[in-house]
């Protein structure tokens, strides 16, 4: 049996959060995250992304974009309960339910506590009981595998819903740009272009042989994806190993651009150490440890795997400005360290057709 899969994504959470509990930023520019010289904008309401403004984005920048920016402070402890909320409605209907972050998570509902056999249906229940209960709107993708329900689930924000059947995805996916594909990055969307790969069509000449031979082993994955083939599985366990890194320097940073520095060279040992065990992980973690010896962590999960420098410098760099925004602060320790390992590599070998509807 094809597998009937649910993504949800909260419209711009943090900054939903505000707007709802903040009678005054509501229909404005809102930005979360600090005001200050150092400040980073954690979140951006929608009204603020029509400006260009937008997430891990400097806030001397942001203002540049747009001078009546609101910044908030940002709430985590409110953010975290409101997920937790959300997270209650999803186990209303599967225990096979994996977050990826407070405001996403995937959810396999082919066999659901509600006997409703419309994954189409289900997903419009879910957004109407989170926006009932939270009073904020969600994003929804319905497909036949997480790949494809990933992508939906952004296709018409806010407040949408997409469906992608079987038999609609290869048209769908062939008129796709390739930098709507989710796992095809900025950087490799460049390259791409390069290579004269504009929509998912132009992906699809390719041989599996030759994108492995431009993209590594991530050629095998663009080759799947584009074909709508990702036979992973919704996994509410998290595998509890991990392999990590860590430099405690020789003087504290206090800027970011020696902290950026310092962590693209802890970047550069954690992946030889990955290589070296030949482990790799769908989890990426960043610990700081400040001057006054308080600790933190941070953590992202990823439908596919940490496994080269850019992917995880990348993602790391974001963990870091987030944590920080623009307290003045001092780092005296950065570690890296990856989990949720051993996750089944992507790949199916067919496709069935269900009822969506």
């Amino acid at each position: 049996m094809l597998r009937k899969i649910i993504h949800i994504d909260m419209d711009a959470f943090f900054a939903s959060v505000e707007q709802r509990d903040f009678p005054q930023y509501r229909g404005k520019p809102l930005a979360v995250g600090g005001s200050g010289a150092r400040g980073v904008v954690a979140a951006a309401s929608y009204e603020a992304r029509t400006y260009g403004v937008r997430s891990a984005m400097a806030s001397k920048t942001a203002l540049r974009k747009c001078p009546h920016l609101i910044f908030a402070r940002p709430r985590f402890d409110v953010y975290s309960a409101v997920s937790k909320q959300i997270r209650a409605i999803f186990l209303e209907y599967t225990d096979l339910v994996e977050p990826l972050s407070l405001d996403e998570a995937y959810l396999d509902i082919t066999e659901n506590k509600v006997n409703n056999p419309s994954a189409t249906l289900i997903a419009k229940e879910i957004k109407q009981k989170i926006k009932e209960k939270t009073r904020l709107t969600a994003s929804a993708g319905v497909s036949y595998n997480k790949f494809l329900a990933k992508i939906a689930s952004d296709f018409q924000k806010p407040d949408g819903l997409t469906v992608i059947t079987p038999d609609k995805a290869e048209k769908f996916l062939e008129e796709l740009s390739i930098d709507k594909f989710y796992g095809i990055g900025r950087v490799t969307a460049e390259k791409m272009r390069k290579m004269n790969i504009f929509i998912g069509a132009d992906l699809k000449k390719l041989e599996r042989r030759e994108l492995i031979k431009h993209f590594g082993k991530y050629g095998g994955f663009y080759y799947d994806i584009v074909r709508g083939i990702d036979e992973r599985v919704v996994n509410p366990e998290r595998i509890r190993k991990s392999l990590g890194i860590e430099n405690t320097f020789e003087r504290d940073l206090d800027n970011l651009r020696e902290m950026f520095e310092a962590l693209d060279d802890l970047t550069d040992a954690f992946v030889e150490r990955l290589e070296k065990y030949k482990t790799y992980g769908r989890t990426l973690t960043l610990k700081i440890k400040f001057n006054d010896f308080r600790q933190i962590t941070r953590s992202k999960t990823h439908s596919y795997k940490f496994d080269n420098k850019d992917f995880i410098y990348q993602t790391a760099e974001t963990l870091l400005i987030n944590a920080i925004t623009d307290q003045e602060v001092s780092i005296r320790l950065l570690g890296l360290s990856i989990s949720n390992l051993d996750e089944p590599e992507v790949g199916m070998n067919g496709q069935l057709a269900f009822s969506f509807v």
